[in-house]
């Protein structure tokens, strides 16, 4: 078994099976030749994912049995999904005859001899879309990346900001120590000033004690001592 190969052949089965699951509901809105278009549309790619299937099958027959047994099971699940989508446009389009109802060998015919050049179209289509979804995936982690230094220079404009205000708090708060140091110079300054003026006045109250204390005694020198 080559697990890319049926790798591969899942790829194209999902692509398919998006392709044509809607096609039973869109029928039901079609009519006149639209509306056979529709379903040979339908039918032609309802032969191929058949045909997709039966080359998993055939890969699945080479598989280690723990694989084998999941995958069978997945495939029995994607066989029972295809034919409700035939019943599905059997309903939507009462003349609906699908031409996938042949003999098991002839369709292995026609998957082996005409489905090789289908496959590889498949596959081609299978890698485009794998490439959308990358470059899908890449341009939203790019709006992501975008949305992240966005947020991330408004966080550092905010900061910027914020360290702004703190320096103009701190000028502030230094020009007022500033203010606080010069009224206390000049409070030292009135204070030494004050200081001087009283100790000016204690010797002038004392020489005026003195000189009053001199005068007395003279006085009662005068009036006792000189007769």
């Amino acid at each position: 078994m080559s697990s890319e190969e049926f790798e591969k052949l899942h790829e194209i089965y999902k692509s398919l099976y998006e392709e044509i699951k809607l096609m039973p509901e869109r029928a039901l809105t079609c009519h006149g030749e639209e509306r056979k278009r529709m379903v040979r549309t339908f039918d032609e790619r309802h032969g191929e994912t058949d045909e997709v299937l039966q080359g998993m099958e055939e890969e699945l027959r080479g598989a280690p049995s723990s694989y084998r047994n999941a995958m069978s099971t997945k495939l029995r699940m994607y066989r029972r999904d295809l034919g409700k989508l035939q019943r599905d446009m059997k309903n939507s389009a009462p003349g609906f005859n699908p031409s996938s109802q042949t003999s098991e060998g002839s369709r292995r015919g026609i998957y082996s001899s005409e489905n090789q050049q289908s496959t590889h179209v498949q596959s081609q289509r299978a890698l485009l879309l794998h490439g959308t979804d990358a470059l899908n995936n890449a341009s939203q982690s790019i709006e992501r990346s975008q949305r992240i230094a966005v947020e991330t220079d408004q966080i550092g404009t905010d900061i910027i900001e914020e360290l702004g205000g703190q320096r103009e708090q701190l000028d502030r708060t230094r020009n007022r120590l500033a203010d606080t140091g010069e009224n206390l110079s000049r409070s030292r300054k009135i204070l030494r000033a004050m200081s001087r003026r009283l100790v000016t006045n204690k010797l002038l109250l004392g020489v005026i004690i003195l000189m009053e204390l001199a005068i007395l005694g003279a006085v009662v020198y005068l009036k006792f001592f000189r007769r």
